[in-house]
């Protein structure tokens, strides 16, 4: 299991509204808050990035790692342990010489997915903005060091 993994979910103190209901928008900050562990592998760059591309298909792991830029083969593979694990991909092997894997979105992924799109969509209608600020914090920043 990996380091600061929890076997059983925790549920989180401080995340409820006025009312008494939860609060669905705020999340307890520690670290073993059941809500910031799924997010934290979620949000994760790699994530992301194994979860779009399985979007509507099966991949094989040599697929993947082709298509994802930078990624070594263990940070893939614990990648694709960790969404199996989450219930968001499920791998297929295949009892063939030499063996074959597939990977695909489970049912709940494809619903993640559906987010993920709405991240990058946001993201390419706003990188220009973003991109304006950076400049202008980095101008500030380097006058002040000046």
């Amino acid at each position: 299991m990996e380091e600061g993994t929890l076997k059983e979910p925790s549920h989180c103190a401080g995340t409820y509204g006025t009312e008494g209901d939860p609060d669905p928008f705020q999340w307890d900050t520690r670290e073993d808050c059941e809500v910031r562990q799924i997010l934290d592998r979620v949000a994760d760059k790699w994530s992301l990035l194994v979860i779009a591309l399985l979007d509507r298909r099966v991949l094989r792991f040599t697929e993947l790692k082709r298509e994802i830029d930078g990624v070594s083969q263990r940070m893939l593979t614990v990648t694709l342990r960790q969404l199996e694990r989450d219930g968001l991909v499920k791998r297929t092997v295949h009892p063939v010489v030499p063996p074959r894997v597939d990977y695909e979105l489970t049912p709940l992924g494809g619903t993640l997915h559906t987010t993920i799109r709405s991240l990058v969509t946001w993201t390419e209608r706003h990188q220009n903005e973003i991109a304006a600020a950076r400049e202008e914090y980095d101008a500030k920043e380097a006058a002040a060091v000046s």
